[in-house]
């Protein structure tokens, strides 16, 4: 793997591992269950617009 121009191999590589918090309290995904490893992999993540901006609801913009 080359990044940045520089050539890494796989054995000079350290494997990240990823918490998230689930019911309350963090836990490393690899200790989930097979199914819950699959939730994990389906959620999508998010930004918030800068400056607390707010998109209208299309149903409040027709009602008005």
């Amino acid at each position: 793997m080359i990044i940045d121009g520089i050539e890494i191999q796989d054995a000079e590589r350290t494997r990240c591992e990823v918490w998230t918090r689930v019911m309350g309290y963090h836990r490393p995904v690899s200790a989930f269950n097979t199914g819950k490893q699959s939730e994990h992999r389906e959620r999508t993540c998010f930004s918030e617009q800068p400056g607390g901006a707010r998109a209208e609801h299309p149903r409040r913009a027709e009602l008005a």
